[in-house]
């Protein structure tokens, strides 16, 4: 995909992301989602061209790739204001080298207390007190079993265990990935509904208004209709990136780390 195709495929996005917020309801208008580009098998040429088009947060699915885009010191050097968010499976034992990435913002995929707790300890260790991890809760809405998350039932735990006992980690939203392909002449997203209720219930046990945390659902095949559901997030890969090629070699052990989460994009 050349890079003039990486610019026109941001702008389209932008002009639908700006349309479909234009349906939204009044108490949404105002809010601007935020756009992540998807970025993973993809140079990081395509990365600095989508970034001096103004793109700043971008994700990423698996740890290795992160890793090595987040110390590549092109990337540091032309894209110093990055925002790299973590969207795929995490397993404790790469925590550590997930918090050690520059400009590391958000991880979008804490599916359990073990790993908050996880990245708790880690993000102290690497930035003492000075600022928290952004997090969000991973929720399973489709029930799915290669898909990664809490269960529904499950969600005020998980986000009470954050806020309580995790004193690096700031809680700013809820996640899912929800079903691939769904049939939006059946009617809304069942998995967009579900979110949006658990965050209900959620903010409900936190004794916080709904607005207080955000939505990160949709993706390059439904994030149209997931902004009109209220989302705040979207992350979109393919439509501004184009398909991705077949994993190298190289990734073999970051595949094996996000074997779940595949649809993200």
């Amino acid at each position: 995909m050349s890079e003039i195709d990486v610019v026109k495929g941001l702008r389209i996005v932008r002009e639908r992301i700006q349309a479909a917020s234009k349906n939204r309801g009044p108490e949404l208008r105002e809010v601007q989602p935020r756009l992540v580009a998807v970025s993973k098998t993809k140079p990081k040429e395509l990365i600095i061209k989508a970034y001096e088009y103004g793109q700043r947060n971008f994700g990423e699915n698996y740890v290795q790739e992160l890793v090595d885009k987040g110390h590549d010191t092109e990337i540091i050097e032309k894209c110093s204001d990055i925002k790299w968010h973590f969207i795929g499976r995490l397993q404790r034992n790469k925590v550590s080298k997930v918090v050690s990435v520059p400009g590391l913002y958000l991880v979008e995929t804490v599916d359990s207390d073990k790993l908050a707790t996880a990245l708790d300890a880690a993000w102290a260790k690497q930035k003492g007190e000075t600022a928290k991890l952004k997090v969000m809760a991973q929720i399973n809405t489709s029930g799915e079993e290669e898909k990664n998350g809490c269960t529904p039932e499950e969600a005020i735990q998980l986000v009470k265990h954050i806020v309580d006992k995790c004193p690096n980690l700031e809680l700013v939203g809820l996640m899912t990935i929800g079903k691939f392909g769904y049939d939006l002449s059946k009617g809304p997203n069942p998995d967009f509904i579900c979110l949006k209720n658990v965050r209900d219930q959620v903010c409900q046990a936190l004794g916080t208004g709904s607005n207080r945390l955000e939505l990160s659902m949709g993706m390059s095949d439904d994030f149209e209709h997931a902004i009109e559901m209220g989302s705040t997030n979207v992350r979109v890969g393919s439509s501004i990136f184009g398909h991705r090629e077949k994993l190298s070699a190289a990734h073999i052990d970051s595949v094996s780390e996000g074997t779940k989460n595949v649809s993200v994009s």
